[in-house]
């Protein structure tokens, strides 16, 4: 059964694109509201340890992580035939090059690293996903760049992280999006394969049968208010809860907003992992006016177990993750102040500034259970508005991160991003 599924995207795909091209009437909309774009992107990382931290590697200690690629991203989408049950394609060829990187590249997670601990040359996949909708129900079956409060899929390098498995996705009722499926694959952001899905603790991977979730978001009060509901189980390793609330309230020449969450996870089925226990509690609240945005949060973890998350996936759902830490670990409370400013205030739309710091305490990890952390991090970001490189942008990430347990680093990373639209 398990080997159907797996050939499943393929075969479904082929049948899509022969039934949509033989009849021109019905691949109508398959064509004409497809989109297709090639993004380029050229990343620059660079990251110095400090204070003795850094790791070894091949009995060699890496002082530093540097690496630069050149990538490819193309996203073709087509429409949906038509007919009661509309069919389409979507298609995601990643490609990446390396420019520079030797054996200091093997942490920048830029390109996989092979035995020998040399990074390689270039990689890339084709990740394809075949779609059937009906009314306001869409069904994907395949490998696609799936982001889902209980599942995000991570883009902070050369390509992007995919996965493979088949979602429903209802929005029959206004204001109320129903999700469920299953994922069995997982493409790492720097790697050309396909794994199973799991999920590392204390320093070992455990694989999982596949990765089953459900889950609900209930908009109302104008769109300003956001209810969530989310259930995820790894099978045999964990299962997971998120209970999300989020509101956007303006207030005279201000608009105030709050992110309010709470996770708890644990063992699932044969509890590969042994026994799991984690609960997060988390907030944030921001308030905008004019080009300046400000906010704070707090996050709380309770339990022996860090953070649940499939392996490579974005720790996007916590209020507190960065560029660099998600602030994830047993026990762990870390508070943020960020502000974000719009140039276009100052007459340069198109440049922003993010600066924000975290700190985090009660740390059990390495023996203890007091150690601390902090972070700083800033993102100076300019997309080009006119003209004949409109959409180019240039983002240079600044950061630093400090530990009583684990790695001291410095960190810069300069990526430019050039979306042409080809359809």
């Amino acid at each position: 059964m398990k080997k159907a599924l797996y050939i499943a995207p393929s075969a479904i795909a082929v049948a899509v694109m022969a039934s949509s091209l033989s009849v021109g009437v019905q691949a109508a909309g398959f064509v004409e509201d497809a989109k297709v774009t090639l993004g380029l992107r050229n990343y620059y990382f660079n990251r110095n340890y400090l204070n003795g931290t850094d790791p070894v590697i091949r009995g060699e200690r890496q002082g530093q992580a540097e690496g630069w690629t050149q990538s490819f991203i193309l996203d073709a989408r087509s429409g949906f035939t038509e007919g009661t049950v509309g069919f389409g394609l979507d298609v995601l060829g990643l490609y990446s090059i390396k420019l520079d990187g030797n054996r200091g590249a093997a942490n920048t997670q830029l390109m996989p690293i092979h035995d020998d601990g040399q990074a390689a040359d270039q990689f890339g996949r084709t990740a394809v996903a075949a779609k059937a909708k009906i009314s306001k129900t869409e069904l994907k079956v395949g490998e696609w760049f799936a982001v889902l409060p209980i599942l995000r899929a991570d883009d902070g390098r050369s390509l992007p992280q995919t996965f493979q498995g088949a979602q429903l996705t209802s929005n029959e009722i206004d204001g109320l999006t129903l999700y469920g499926g299953q994922f069995w694959k997982n493409s790492q952001r720097n790697d050309a394969s396909r794994e199973d899905m799991s999920f590392t603790v204390n320093g070992t991977t455990h694989n999982g049968d596949d990765f089953n979730f459900a889950g609900g978001e209930y908009r109302f009060n104008g769109n300003n208010t956001m209810v969530g509901v989310w259930h995820a189980r790894l099978e045999d390793v964990y299962q997971q809860s998120y209970v999300q609330l989020t509101h956007s309230q303006p207030v005279g020449d201000w608009v105030l907003g709050a992110n309010l969450g709470y996770v708890t996870g644990k063992e699932e089925g044969a509890a590969k992992a042994g026994n799991l226990d984690n609960k997060v509690y988390q907030g944030a609240l921001s308030a905008k006016t004019g080009n300046n945005t400000f906010m704070v949060a707090y996050q709380r973890l309770s339990g022996d177990t860090k953070f649940m998350r499939i392996d490579g996936a974005s720790g996007g759902t916590l209020v507190n993750d960065g560029f660099t830490n998600s602030y994830d670990n047993p026990e762990e409370r870390s508070w943020q102040v960020r502000h974000d400013y719009n140039f276009a205030g100052l007459g340069i739309p198109g440049l922003t500034l993010m600066n924000r710091y975290v700190s985090g305490s009660n740390i059990h990890t390495g023996g203890r259970t007091d150690a601390e952390e902090w972070g700083r991090e800033s993102e100076l970001a300019y997309t080009i508005q006119e003209g004949t490189l409109k959409n180019l942008s240039v983002r240079w990430r600044n950061s630093d991160v400090r530990r009583d347990v684990g790695q001291d680093l410095h960190e810069n990373r300069l990526i430019i991003n050039y979306p042409l639209s080809i359809l």
